[in-house]
């Protein structure tokens, strides 16, 4: 389980990633861009609805890309100026990078 300050920091990226047009927002958007080859990273809620995960989590799986669980839909959609969403996705090579780095700083 991920510490508050590691929650805020991952967060923080995403967000940042989302504002810079570096990541994608909702399942549509993040299949497409695990469809077409460019995403690097999924960050996935955890409560978000079955229906929303089954639609995504297969694809990521088989497409071999990494993803981050422990978040709640609500914290993703706050970060992308929305109420609440299941999935942001990374196309950022950097930022994906970035945000692996510090899960393995701490622990992960």
């Amino acid at each position: 389980m991920m510490d508050a300050a590691l929650r805020r920091k991952l967060l923080g990226l995403a967000g940042l990633g989302v504002r810079g047009r570096n990541a994608v927002v909702g399942v549509e958007r993040v299949r497409g861009a695990a469809q077409d080859g460019s995403l690097r990273l999924a960050l996935v809620a955890g409560d978000a609805s079955h229906h929303s995960r089954d639609k995504v989590v297969p694809m990521l799986t088989a497409k071999g890309i990494p993803m981050v669980h422990g978040f709640a839909a609500a914290e993703l959609g706050a970060v992308a100026g929305r109420e609440a969403t299941a999935v942001i996705g990374i196309v950022d090579v950097q930022l994906a990078k970035g945000i692996r780095g510090a899960l393995g700083s701490a622990g992960e």
